[in-house]
C-alpha cells in the first residue's frame, strides 16, 4: 500500500517571504565603533533588500530614544522625497533596547510593518548584517577615526561609494543607484583607458573609463 501523500504546505517560510517581498523590505541595524579618543559611536543605517541602497541615518555617542525616533522620522521623509515610500511595506530589525516602541507606531502610520527578528538569529536580518560586515572590512577596520565629525564625513563618502560605484552580484554587476554599464565593443577594448579616483585618502578606489 502506497504511503499517503504529505499534506501541502500552507505556511510561508522566511526565505519565501524575503524572495517575494524583497522590493517592499527595508532592514535596519546599529553598528558600533570606537574613535581614537576612546569614544564609542553608534551608527544607525537602513538598507533596501532588493535594490541594496543604503541610507546612513546618523551616528551618535548617545543613542537615546528621542534620537532614534527622529532618525526614523528622517527616514520616512527621505523615502517620500524619492517616491519610494509607497512600495516599502516592511522593516526588519532586531530587538535591541535602543529602539523605542514609538518608532513602530511612526512607521506603522506610514503603512510600514515592523518585523522583529528572533533572539540570536542574525540570519533573519542577513542583508543588513552583511552590509555591516562590508562596512567594517572596507572602511572602519582600515581607517583611524578621530572623532564624531570625522566619522560622519567618512560615512558620507562611503555611502556615496557604496550606492553609486560599488557593484553587486545580486544586481548583475550594477550599483544600487547606477545601472549596469553597456558592454564595450571589441575595437574599443584595445585602446581602453582606465582612470582611478581615490577617496578618503586612498581607503576607497573607484575605477572609471577615461573619456
Amino acid at each position: 500500500m502506497a504511503s499517503p501523500r504529505p499534506p501541502h504546505r500552507t505556511t510561508v517560510t522566511w526565505a519565501d517571504f524575503l524572495r517575494s517581498q524583497g522590493k517592499a523590505i527595508l532592514a535596519m541595524d546599529f553598528i558600533e565603533t570606537v574613535t581614537l579618543t576612546g569614544q564609542r559611536q553608534y551608527i544607525l543605517a537602513a538598507i533596501h533588500y532588493a535594490g541594496r541602497r543604503v541610507r546612513v541615518l546618523g551616528t551618535t555617542a548617545h543613542p537615546t530614544h528621542d534620537w532614534v525616533t527622529q532618525a526614523a522620522r528622517n527616514l520616512l521623509m527621505d523615502l517620500e522625497e524619492v517616491e519610494s515610500l509607497a512600495q516599502v511595506r516592511f522593516l526588519i530589525r532586531d530587538r535591541d533596547a535602543k529602539y523605542p516602541a514609538l518608532i513602530d507606531d511612526i512607521l506603522g502610520g506610514a503603512g510600514i510593518t515592523t518585523v522583529l527578528t528572533s533572539v540570536r538569529k542574525p540570519r533573519m536580518n542577513a542583508i543588513a548584517e552583511r552590509w555591516v560586515k562590508t562596512l567594517r572590512a572596507e572602511l572602519l577596520d582600515r581607517t583611524l577615526i578621530w572623532n564624531e565629525t570625522h566619522l560622519r564625513h567618512a560615512l558620507r563618502e562611503y555611502k556615496r561609494h557604496y550606492n553609486l560605484h560599488r557593484t553587486h552580484r545580486s544586481l548583475a554587476a550594477a550599483a544600487p543607484l547606477r545601472s549596469r554599464p553597456q558592454p564595450l565593443e571589441t575595437d574599443r577594448i584595445e585602446r581602453l583607458a582606465i582612470r582611478r579616483q581615490d577617496r578618503l585618502g586612498g581607503v576607497l578606489h573607484e575605477y572609471l573609463h577615461a573619456t
